[in-house]
């Protein structure tokens, strides 16, 4: 090899490191040396300064915090699995049956991830409140209540608004894999005699297993960290990141908040490594 193209090798990875060092640089300041901090912090001792795991201890064996991180994954679950029943038809209609309407339908799933989380969670007050729009037609439209029902405040409606912002990640994910099944398969099935229902059952769900695994994993991990619209529409409800919040707001406590912090990360980066597992085992 000559000395000029000896060269040319060794300037070309400097120039890809020079590419990409701004985005590792900032992805370094504003995201990993943050949770390093703060998760050095949840192992700190305020009064002395030494290692603990006192706090850890603390949310592993006491009652109360057991049962928030339970509250959270169930809260985070139930979500998931409305998204899932109410995603997967929408995603099924948008791929076989969507046609030209296809871009219209896609733009209304996205819609609610344009407008401001505020906007969105004042909307479904609008909808539920005592004197809302769902109220005042049960009541004095239709007459079929004699007074208004309590429907904020409730966790039903707090999954509600969490599933209205969610569903775009299952219907992408799932209709993602659709598009890729070859319908000919599904013919097949339905040559040999099968009935549409068995056909899906056999056929068509299997092989979306992969959008559904991802779209339920994005759901899960995204509803376990979601914060406002569980303060405005939570109705009792103790999850990790409004506990967090408290912590930081209320009681000051900055090392219980990391601790939780820590947790609530440690169960995103469960999500994630069963996201890896979904995809190398899709790739195999």
């Amino acid at each position: 090899m000559t000395k000029a193209g000896y060269s040319a090798r060794l300037r070309l990875p400097v120039r890809q490191i020079m590419l990409i060092a701004p985005a590792v640089l900032f992805l370094v300041a504003f995201f990993v040396l943050p949770l390093i901090d703060n998760g050095l912090r949840s192992f700190v001792a305020p009064e002395t300064g030494a290692f603990s795991l006192a706090r850890y201890g603390q949310l592993l064996t006491d009652g109360f915090y057991i049962r928030s991180i339970v509250e959270t994954i169930m809260l985070s679950a139930v979500v998931t699995l409305v998204c899932l029943l109410v995603g997967y038809p929408v995603a099924f209609y948008l791929v076989r049956y969507g046609g030209r309407w296809s871009g219209l339908i896609i733009f209304l799933l996205i819609a609610p991830l344009l407008t401001s989380i505020i906007m969105r969670t004042y909307g479904w007050e609008v909808l539920f409140a005592r004197r809302g729009l769902v109220n005042t037609w049960l009541v004095q439209d239709l007459g079929l209540l004699e007074r208004p029902l309590r429907m904020l405040d409730t966790p039903e409606i707090a999954v509600i608004g969490l599933v209205h912002v969610l569903v775009p990640f299952m219907v992408l994910s799932i209709a993602s894999v659709l598009q890729g099944i070859d319908q000919r398969l599904e013919e097949s099935a339905a040559l040999l005699g099968a009935s549409r229902f068995r056909t899906f059952l056999e056929v068509t769900l299997p092989l979306s297993l992969d959008g559904i695994g991802t779209g339920a994993i994005l759901v899960f991990m995204v509803a376990n960290g979601s914060f406002v619209t569980l303060v405005l529409l939570g109705g009792g409800l103790q999850t990790l990141p409004l506990l967090i919040y408290q912590q930081f707001n209320t009681t000051r406590d900055f090392a219980m908040a990391s601790a939780m912090s820590t947790v609530l990360l440690a169960i995103a980066l469960v999500c994630l490594f069963l996201q890896l597992r979904l995809v190398r085992r899709r790739g195999a």
